[in-house]
C-alpha cells in the first residue's frame, strides 16, 4: 500500500485529505440546555460506533454536588446497567496549599448499578462550574461491554482546580441505547450538554 502525503507542509495550507485518506468526523445529534433541570437524557442508535458527550460549565443548584450518570438498555425505562470503574484526579487550590494526584477509591465502582460519579463536589458559586466529555464505545454492540472514559475539569466548592478522570465498562452485552446525566443532590442549574456521534 502506497502512503498518501499532503501536497505542501503547511498543515494550515491544507484545505481536504488527499483521495484514499477518510478522517473521522465529529456530527452533532443533539444539543441540550439545563435550566433547573431534574436530569437530562439522550438516545443513542446503531449510527455510530462511538458517541462523545461535551459538558459545557454545566453548574449545580446546591454546592459540592456531584455530576453523575449511568446507562440504560431498554428506551430508559431503567438506568441501572452494571458498572465496573476506575477513577483518579489531579488537584490545586487556588491558594497553593494543597496539590497532587490520586486514585479516588470512594468514587469508583465494583459491579454496581449505582450512578457513576463524573467528578467530585461541584461549586454553585456563580463562577464554578464543570466542564469536560464522556465517550462511549460501541453502545449498539450485542457481543461486546460497553466501554466509557470521562476527563473533566472542576471548580470546586473550596475553590480547588480538580481535573477527574474515569474510566470503566457497562457490563452488558445488551444495545445501550439511553444515556442520564444528574446532580447527587439538587438540579442541574445551568449548563449545555452536546452530544456528537464520531464517524
Amino acid at each position: 500500500m502506497a502512503l498518501k502525503f499532503a501536497v505542501n507542509n503547511s498543515l494550515s495550507a491544507i484545505t481536504s485529505l488527499p483521495s484514499g485518506i477518510s478522517g473521522g468526523a465529529l456530527n452533532l445529534i443533539s444539543t441540550q440546555t439545563a435550566s433547573a433541570s431534574a436530569s437530562i437524557e439522550f438516545s443513542l442508535d446503531d449510527s455510530y460506533d462511538s458517541y462523545i458527550f461535551k459538558f459545557i460549565n454545566i453548574h449545580p443548584s446546591i454546592d459540592g454536588a456531584q455530576f453523575l450518570f449511568n446507562m440504560s438498555t431498554d428506551g430508559g425505562s431503567n438506568y441501572n446497567v452494571t458498572k465496573t470503574t476506575t477513577v483518579f484526579r489531579a488537584i490545586h487550590t487556588e491558594t497553593d496549599a494543597i496539590s497532587g494526584i490520586a486514585y479516588r477509591t470512594g468514587s469508583d465502582l465494583a459491579q454496581s448499578t449505582s450512578y457513576q460519579q463524573i467528578n467530585d463536589n461541584i461549586g454553585s458559586d456563580n463562577d464554578q462550574s464543570l466542564s469536560g466529555n464522556l465517550t462511549i464505545y460501541n453502545p449498539s454492540s450485542d457481543t461486546f461491554v460497553k466501554h466509557f472514559m470521562s476527563v473533566n475539569n472542576t471548580s470546586k466548592q473550596d475553590d480547588n482546580l480538580q481535573q477527574y478522570f474515569v474510566a470503566g465498562y457497562g457490563n452488558t452485552t445488551s444495545a445501550v441505547d439511553s444515556v442520564k446525566f444528574q446532580m447527587s443532590s439538587g438540579n442541574i442549574d445551568d449548563g449545555i450538554i452536546k452530544m456528537y456521534g464520531v464517524s
